[in-house]
């Protein structure tokens, strides 16, 4: 079966971190959100798929090529995003006469796509506790009949999770799509047309299902994974060294003398760990990383190529790649008041849910000693934060901070 993923987008919402990468390339548990879409794809019995790409479109085919995980890989550019039924329909030459869509930015899991690749038209729908984000569906007898999105007073908690089984027939109803209140051809006013003209989509519950909308959800997504990786240590650990719990470790990595290490926690190829730090559970370090002496890191997630190397703290926090961090720069992780950490996004104070939320640094930043991170921070790419300085809210990128 063929599926189709929509990859155009940047993600503003995850800024600073797709200044400089594409959202679906962003890492959780050191993978991209697209490879772990693409290799549950697989393990359900997909054999081929089509990227809708557009944004920093050169990361993703780099990476992918024509062929990942044993699945034929085929790419159509999207220039202008301008919504998921454009998306989809940018594609319409390459689709089969069934197909399934899902988005490049929600990771799904193999045994709920098995439940969905024998289906002719069919809407993948999962409880969520906050429906009011998303769009809610109605059902009579199993079948979808409405998609009300974003309501005040959802009617239940069952969503459009965004992952469907199509017949070319939807082909003609994206072509009638107007645009929305939003200036998009959006694919759920297609399927609501396409309701409206006596087609049938049968509804298919799904058990877990990870929205990525803010950079925080990229810690919860690593929580829920690393949960269940096994220990696989292939790297050198020297004597001294403590490994407790499910971690795994790439060839090459040194888990140096002292270093105290408590799974769940994946360290990439390449890096060297300690000596004397310590790593504790829902971390996951990319390769060629540092991280040194007193060093101590908490469920955050830090990407390749990154130094943290002495007297540091990083905690509940995403660090990007290339970044260094001087001695005794520390991140905050609490309010002093340990009420729900509220960031500022684009002007805008977005709720976390989370009482415990550090900062989100883009690629290429650096710091000098004892500079200080507050609690809810976001720095851009290719900031340098100078000695003893104290950061808060958003700074843009390439700025420079004393």
């Amino acid at each position: 079966m063929q599926a189709v993923i929509l990859a155009a987008g940047e993600g503003t919402r995850m800024r600073p971190l797709t200044y400089t990468k594409p959202k679906v390339m962003l890492p959780v548990a050191n993978k991209p959100i697209l490879q772990h879409v693409v290799e549950s794809l697989a393990k359900a019995g997909i054999d081929e798929v089509v990227l809708v790409v557009g944004y920093r479109e050169e990361t993703v085919r780099r990476f992918f090529g024509d062929e990942f995980s044993g699945v034929r890989i085929r790419y159509v550019s999207q220039r202008k995003q301008l919504g998921t039924a454009h998306a989809l329909l940018s594609a319409e030459h390459l689709l089969n006469d069934r197909f399934m869509m899902l988005n490049g930015d929600a990771i799904v899991f193999q045994d709920d796509l098995k439940n969905l690749v024998n289906e002719e038209n069919a809407i993948a729908v999962c409880e969520v506790q906050n429906p009011r984000d998303f769009g809610v569906v109605e059902l009579e007898d199993g079948i979808v009949r409405r998609i009300i999105e974003k309501p005040e007073k959802p009617p239940s908690n069952l969503i459009n999770a965004g992952i469907y089984v199509f017949t070319r027939e939807i082909v003609d109803y994206l072509k009638k799509t107007p645009l929305s209140v939003r200036g998009e051809y959006e694919i759920t006013d297609s399927i609501t047309m396409a309701i409206e003209g006596s087609m049938d989509f049968k509804a298919v519950k799904i058990e877990r299902w990870i929205d990525i909308g803010y950079p925080w959800d990229m810690l919860k997504a690593n929580e829920i994974i690393l949960s269940s990786i096994e220990r696989d240590v292939r790297g050198e650990v020297e004597d001294g060294a403590v490994i407790k719990g499910n971690v795994a470790v790439g060839e090459g990595t040194i888990i140096m003398a002292g270093s105290y290490i408590v799974g769940p926690v994946v360290i990439g190829e390449n890096s060297i760990i300690g000596p004397n730090c310590y790593i504790r559970p829902c971390t996951s370090i990319g390769d060629n990383c540092h991280i040194g002496n007193a060093v101590e890191v908490k469920n955050s997630i830090i990407m390749n190529n990154t130094n943290v190397p002495h007297l540091n703290y990083v905690g509940d926090s995403i660090i990007g790649e290339n970044c260094n961090f001087g001695a005794g720069t520390k991140i905050a992780n609490l309010r002093l008041d340990e009420g729900e950490v509220i960031v500022n996004v684009r002007g805008k104070a977005v709720k976390t849910d989370r009482k415990k939320f550090g900062a989100v640094i883009g690629d290429n930043v650096k710091t000098g000693i004892n500079a200080s991170v507050n609690v809810g921070s976001l720095i851009g790419n290719d900031v340098f934060i100078g000695p003893g300085a104290v950061v808060g809210g958003f700074v843009e990128p390439r700025s420079r901070v004393f």
